[in-house]
């Protein structure tokens, strides 16, 4: 069977190591400019290399964004992106705008391309097109149904294709949107998205200012641009027989908590359907896991036809069931952890350690110790985002373990 690779986000280095960690088969990472995600942290150049390494140590591949779509006057600092990187041996270059692929072509002309989802490729003949021009591999557009992927899949079967399996979906065709320059002067071609379509709205007619009605009742407003989140999961078995050679989960501007939740269970997902795909179903802790994440509802997008309204949250707002507390630094022979916190752990929390493979463990804090910047240990009742705890589990725990909380249990 022709697996998939899962191909995860890595908006930095923190990001890149947890989706190793937790079962990715590629990553996908930017730079300072030039990709669609520029208000994550990314990549510097001096950074790229060890990235790469960590990657490439770890039988890992990595691809580069480059798939903004540029002004004139953004492309002599294009050109100098491209000779920087071209010494690094990324896996692929993910490019949308045609005059950027000419320019790669031209400073590093054996480097694998990929199309992005932002070129909009929804037919064969526009993969044909895109394979005559060289690029190996198209990310289609999140507007194709499950048997558009299929048809176009077999006009076309010199190309690889990628699909979008889990994550954020724009209300505009295939991330191209206006409304973020329009509203918050942030270009989303540019990467700049100040995400407005997630922004609550009311409507107000003019000769009334001040007087605002919602669209449907609902105290907190309207979201009439809120679409759910894509969640494919359940359909994983009918992606794989597409012919799909990757399965990308969208998310470089989430926190590592979604990288590895999402990631271990997809990658559990995959693994037990390439086992022993006839017995193959979707278990119910795979989607607990993803419930616990914050997400804006599930929906299957455009798979299976036209969401309509299935497809978008009007009466809610993000949902989120747990939070994210601490990461395991340091598992110590002695059984005791080391863990870096990111929110308030107390005396009494009942704490869930993650792993990959769906691994999982509870414990109850009855006490623990607090590092100081000396090296020494001070017990304490609480400990505070960025200080750094010693707990002993009763259960084997590893570096880059998750630790989280049921939300709500502390306040």
């Amino acid at each position: 069977m022709n697996t998939p690779e899962l191909l995860a986000p890595a908006g930095n280095m923190e990001k890149l190591k947890i989706a190793v960690h937790y079962g990715a088969d590629a990553v996908y990472l930017g730079g300072r400019s030039f990709g669609l995600r520029n208000l994550s942290d990314n990549f510097d150049i001096e950074e790229m290399p060890a990235a790469l390494d960590y990657c490439h140590s770890h039988g890992v591949k990595a691809y580069l964004t480059v798939n903004s779509y540029l002004h004139n006057d953004a492309l002599p600092r294009l050109e100098e992106f491209l000779r920087q990187t071209a010494p690094f041996p990324f896996d692929a270059y993910i490019v949308a705008d045609p005059g950027v692929m000419a320019m790669v072509r031209t400073i590093s002309p054996q480097r694998e391309l990929h199309l992005s989802t932002q070129a909009n490729t929804i037919n064969w003949q526009s993969a044909r097109f895109w394979a005559s021009q060289g690029v190996r591999r198209i990310n289609l557009a999140r507007e194709m149904s499950l048997d558009a992927i299929n048809e176009t899949i077999a006009h076309v079967p010199e190309m690889e294709f990628e699909a979008f399996v889990h994550g954020a979906l724009c209300i505009s065709y295939s991330g191209r949107c206006l409304i973020s320059s329009a509203m918050a002067g942030r270009d989303a071609n540019q990467g700049e998205c100040a995400h407005p379509c997630r922004w609550s709205y009311h409507l107000v007619e003019e000769t009334r200012p001040g007087e605002y009605f919602p669209v449907v009742e609902d105290e907190n407003g309207t979201f009439i641009f809120n679409s759910r989140d894509l969640c494919l999961l359940e359909h994983l078995p009918a992606l794989v027989q597409s012919g799909v050679a990757a399965l990308k989960i969208e998310g470089r501007m989430k926190g590592i908590n979604y990288v590895a939740s999402v990631l271990r269970v997809y990658r559990q997902a995959l693994d037990e359907y390439r086992a022993n795909p006839s017995d193959w179903h979707c278990r119910p802790e795979w989607l607990e896991e993803l419930a616990k994440l914050s997400h804006r509802g599930y929906t299957t997008g455009f798979l299976f036809g036209a969401p309509r309204n299935v497809g978008q949250e009007y009466h809610a707002a993000y949902i989120r069931s747990h939070e994210f507390v601490g990461l395991v630094e340091t598992a110590r022979a002695d059984g005791e952890v080391v863990i870096g916190v990111r929110n308030r752990i107390r005396s009494g929390d009942e704490l869930e350690f993650i792993g990959p493979g769906m691994r999982a463990g509870w414990f109850t804090v009855k006490g623990m110790r607090v590092l100081t910047p000396e090296g020494d240990s001070v017990e304490a009742d609480t400990a505070n985002p960025n200080q750094r705890i010693l707990l002993a589990p009763p259960f084997a725990v590893e570096p880059f373990d998750l630790v989280r909380r049921a939300k709500g249990e502390t306040p």
